[in-house]
């Protein structure tokens, strides 16, 4: 799997939604609606979901391995952090763990 492009469409100032990203992947597909969230202990990745008809969430796209995952969070979540550089905001005040 090759991650050709992360695109961080918003960030928030919120306690745990902090962004929303776009991600294309071998130039050939795209996945939207992907979110950055701090858990209680690391930030991580969330992938677009939908409720279903029983009111449970289930992933509408995701990693189908371990390593795959893997690659793809660490893509997306280096890409988080480069929109806090370049909007000049500091890793620390987006990932508290209050």
């Amino acid at each position: 799997m090759n991650v050709t492009e992360i695109r961080i469409r918003k960030l928030y100032d919120d306690p745990r939604l902090k962004a929303l990203v776009s991600v294309t992947i071998d130039r050939d597909l795209a996945v939207h609606d992907i979110k950055v969230i701090q858990g209680p202990e690391r930030l991580f990745v969330a992938m677009p979901s939908r409720r279903d008809e029983n009111g449970a969430f289930r992933d509408i796209a995701h990693p189908i391995t371990p390593a795959a995952r893997k690659i793809l969070e660490g893509e997306i979540l280096a890409g988080y952090q480069q929109a806090l550089e370049e909007a000049g905001i500091a890793p620390c005040q987006q990932q508290s763990s209050d």
